[in-house]
């Protein structure tokens, strides 16, 4: 499913738009689908930032900060935000096939409303984590 041209020709840029359209109808659920007629709501989606989560096949996943032009059309190739206090003083830019991507997830929140501290996304998990009693 993924290839060239949805990473550089509207895929993704389609899922961000849907993120953060999805986000600002939740703070503003009146303004209808297209938020028409609302500066709120405009102003808002406007504010709203996204993080975007690259899931591969083999289990690994990495935070993209933003996408690398090393001029390939095989794989794509971008900075991640690097998990590691360690690697956080450089730039950490990966080289991906296309068909090693399994997933991409977009999350968008407004800088207002974000955790305090920076988490990491961990995706979905395949069972509920036991509660402490």
């Amino acid at each position: 499913m993924f290839n060239y041209d949805w990473f550089h020709g509207g895929g993704l840029q389609r899922q961000i738009d849907e993120a953060k359209a999805r986000c600002a109808r939740r703070k503003f659920p009146d303004a209808g689908k297209s938020g028409n007629g609302s500066s709120e709501y405009l102003e808002y989606c406007q504010e709203l930032e996204t993080r975007i989560i690259l899931y591969l096949k083999d289990g690994l996943s990495y935070e993209m900060r933003e996408m690398a032009s090393m001029e390939m059309s095989s794989a794509l190739a971008f900075e991640c935000v690097p998990v590691d206090e360690n690697y956080q003083v450089g730039a950490y830019v990966i080289v991906v096939p296309f068909e090693d991507i399994a997933r991409v997830e977009v999350f968008a929140v407004h800088p207002d409303e974000k955790p305090e501290e920076n988490l990491r996304i961990p995706g979905f998990r395949a069972a509920a984590e036991p509660t402490r009693d």
